[in-house]
Parts: C-alpha cells; structure tokens; sequence
C-alpha cells in the first residue's frame, strides 16, 4: 500500500543536492509534504534546511536530485507556482515606509481571489496599526504582517519561516491558530522552527536533517513513543555523579547544571534506586523523564550522533 503523504504529496524532495561552491549543503535529502497537513523541516543552524526551502521556493537549482510542487518544477514553473504558493519573508520584500494595508493591498493585487486585505490585517491583530509604517513595526509586528502577506492568496502551498521568531505570547497564539486553519482548508504547510515544542504541536509530520541528510522523517508521536534508552531528571547543580554512577551501577553525564541523564533504560528499579539516592542525600527530584520522549530528546540525540 503506497503512503498517503506520498499519494496527496505537494511537495515532492527527490535525493536534493544542493552545493555552496566545495561544500555540500544539502546531501541526497528526501521527503513528501501532504496538502492539509503541516510538514516541519527541523535542524540545527547550517543542517541545509534553508537551502532546501530555497529550491522549493525556486529561488535556486538544485545541483542535483529532482522536487515538485503542486507537481511543477519550482524554477522551470516558476511564473504559474507563484499564483498558488505563499512565503513567507524573513526579511525584506517591504519598503521601510510601507503601511500594512498597503503592503496587504500591493500583494493582494498580485492574486485572482485574494482574502480581504482589512479582514486578513484584522485576523493577524494589526488592525491598531494600520498607520504605522514597517519601519515602526517590532519585530513579532512583521512578522505577522509578513504571515499575512504570505497568505492573502489563498496559497496552496505556503512556506513559512520561523514564524513566530521574536513574537510575544498572544502574537504566537494568532500564528498558530492561522497555520491550522491553513491546515484545515486543505493547504500544505512547510515550516521551519527552532521551537521544538511549537514544531511538536503543529506538525503533522516532521522531518529533521542534520548535515544535509535527512535523519528522521516521522509523525511526532512515532517519533516520541519510542522507549528511551536513558533516564533524565533535575536536581541540584553540584550533585555527586560519580557517587550516584556507583549506585546505579549506570553512567551519570551532566547535561547542564542541574539536568542530569543515566545512560540505562528506565526500569522500575533503576528509578526507585535513583529516587531512593536522592531522598537519602536529602536532594530534591525535578523533572524525571523516563520513558516516553520529547521531541527535544529525540532531535538532540539524532543530531548529536550526527556529530559523533
């Protein structure tokens, strides 16, 4: 039975490269990104994600390796894509004296059936600052200004950025409530985020690449459900690893100051020694993982040995 990600796929990534003069960018990557389903592309700085964007985007050839979207080469087909796809700027593409309805207005000329730009302003809570030139915008203001201009064409397909990159609480609340409704109207979104729990409750598959490789390409929960190998927790800062190594017959890194991980499965017994240590040297327990992973366990672990 073929993948439904593969049957509906929007976006096709063929064994990409992508070269920067000597050095390998993007190294043989492969993935689907399904219309109606939000596709997280994660990675360290420098992992390829943004040259990767780029060819999908058409800003670029790829040197080899072959991607579609909506089924049409993004350079090739660049002039009939641009009509169904949004992106989303991180910078540039506003004239510094530009409003936001004007902007909304400018782009929305560009569409055959562009949402309402006053309606779009409204739902991205810019509708205050309808006078305020983009100069004048903070940083989270543009970058739901530059969310609603990715999205005033009613894309099929929209890349977003880092989209909630220095935007407050409520100002994040509003990007992703507008990236599931995206989802729901049957688009596909392609994001890129160092928010891993953001990716973790956005994304209907993630894909990480490290090193211009793809190495993880799952949903979340397949990603997190499987069994850790190792048990996390925090305590005081100074603990006494080497007295606690001993005891659990398990070696005890620091993962930072005060976060600790044994390097052992999580069975019951070693986590009642491990709580039974603690309570005997009269130390506090924090945040005890074991078993189910988070995504940021799983992304350290699969980059770090990336570097290995």
């Amino acid at each position: 039975m073929r993948d439904s990600a593969t049957v509906s796929a929007a976006v096709e990534v063929d064994q990409l490269v992508v070269r920067h003069g000597d050095l390998v960018a993007v190294d043989g990557v492969s993935f689907r990104a399904a219309a109606g389903a939000v596709t997280a592309l994660l990675g360290p700085n420098g992992a390829g994600k943004t040259s990767t964007i780029d060819v999908l985007e058409g800003y670029r050839r790829p040197d080899g390796g072959q991607v579609r979207v909506l089924g049409l080469d993004p350079v090739a087909d660049h002039a009939a894509l641009v009509r169904r796809m949004g992106v989303m700027l991180q910078e540039g593409g506003v004239g510094p004296g530009v409003r936001p309805p004007e902007a909304l207005a400018l782009f929305a000329a560009l569409y055959p059936d562009p949402v309402d730009p006053d309606t779009l302003l409204e739902r991205v809570g810019l509708a205050g600052r309808r006078r305020t030139t983009w100069r004048q915008l903070s940083g989270g203001e543009r970058q739901r200004l530059s969310l609603a201009l990715a999205l005033v064409g009613r894309p099929d397909v929209v890349f977003l950025d880092e989209p909630t990159a220095g935007v407050d609480v409520a100002g994040r609340r509003i990007v992703h409530e507008l990236v599931r409704e995206q989802r729901a109207a049957g688009t596909a979104v392609v994001l890129t985020t160092h928010d891993l729990a953001e990716a973790e409750a956005l994304a209907d598959r993630i894909v990480i690449v490290d090193h211009g490789r793809v190495v993880a390409d799952a949903t979340p929960a397949e990603l997190t459900s499987a069994p850790s190998a190792e048990i996390r927790f925090g305590s005081v800062a100074d603990l006494d690893v080497a007295g606690l190594a001993t005891t659990l017959g398990a070696p005890v890194d620091v993962v930072s100051p005060g976060e600790y991980r044994i390097g052992a499965p999580p069975d019951p017994a070693r986590v009642a020694a491990l709580t039974a240590w603690l309570a005997t040297h009269d130390l506090p327990l924090a945040d005890l993982r074991a078993g189910r992973q988070r995504l940021e366990d799983v992304f350290v672990r699969l980059t770090e040995e990336g570097d290995g």
